[in-house]
């Protein structure tokens, strides 16, 4: 039967982790609002950016310029952007991400033969890939925390401008996409080059002919993509952010639960050892009673 005090330490030590857990879900809670909100916002605004896109996609046919965003290199070099978090302590959500990145470097590029460069925003998913064989970029290397439309920027700008240079010949980001608070979908998404098939869902191209372009088409398009793959690439930490939030509290929630029913259980082990003490002693006092009668 185990000790008294060690019992009655293991319950207080439990009841001190289930209130940090249960503050933990709360923060999350509170930062999950925040976050669903930013991304719940961002999605119409790069959906109706997308669905310009298309309208204005075959101008950039004719254009040189234009054309290296669309127009599809065999790849011999590919950059994957991992979106990860700077924190654990949110269950499955940054395993989820390794696994994918792993899947995907392993099955698309070493078996193809392609050399690939891995970028991280977040440090969570860094971790496992330092001690590998990869070629990773530090130098843009951001913190998911301080992640927002300006340094998201910049970092996209600095992926399109080595795109164009030819250093890559395609661009992926791999992150979770926000569902719902318990639900998080790992996407892996093409930046570069820009794929028009998957924006046409939106049913731009049924209303190509509606709109009037000043100054025109080809001008518009050269600040319209880079914004979009910017945007793309923004509402991917977004997504990310809201993911980690709820993974979180998700997370938290059931570590609160489990330290409840350890609580019990230790409660209900105690009162056993408890009784076993007092019952000890009962049988002492009696077998000495008896002793000093014989």
């Amino acid at each position: 039967m185990p000790n008294l005090k060690e019992v009655r330490n293991r319950i207080s030590s439990t009841q001190s982790t289930q209130q940090i857990t249960k503050a933990m879900k709360l923060v999350s809670a509170t930062k999950l609002r925040k976050a669903q909100g930013a991304i719940t916002k961002m999605r119409p605004y790069a959906e109706k950016l997308n669905e310009i896109l298309v309208n204005l996609g075959d101008s950039a046919k004719d254009d040189d310029n234009l054309k290296a965003y669309f127009q599809y290199r065999e790849p011999k070099k590919a950059l994957v952007v991992v979106v990860s978090s700077d924190r654990g302590l949110c269950g499955a959500f940054n395993s989820n991400i390794i696994k994918a990145t792993k899947r995907l470097v392993e099955d698309n590029y070493q078996k193809e033969g392609i050399d690939f460069e891995l970028m991280f925003i977040g440090k969570k998913a860094y971790d496992p890939f330092k001690r590998g064989e990869y070629t990773m970029n530090t130098d843009h290397m951001s913190h998911l925390l301080t992640i927002n439309a300006e340094n998201t920027f910049e970092i996209a700008e600095g992926i399109i401008e080595r795109y164009k240079a030819g250093e890559f010949d395609e661009v992926r980001v791999i992150y979770n996409q926000f569902k719902n608070a318990a639900t998080q979908i790992v996407k892996a998404e093409k930046l570069l080059p820009v794929e028009m098939e998957k924006f046409e869902t939106t049913g731009a191209s049924e209303t190509a002919n509606e709109y009037i372009f000043e100054p025109g088409k080809a001008e518009i398009l050269y600040d319209l993509v880079p914004r979009a793959v910017k945007t793309q690439l923004f509402k991917a930490c977004l997504d990310s952010q809201a993911s980690e939030h709820g993974a979180r509290m998700v997370s938290m929630d059931k570590a609160t639960e489990n330290a409840g029913e350890l609580i019990e259980k230790l409660k209900l082990k105690y009162n056993q050892a408890r009784q076993a003490a007092i019952t000890g002693e009962i049988l002492e006092i009696v077998g000495g009673a008896a002793a000093l009668e014989a």
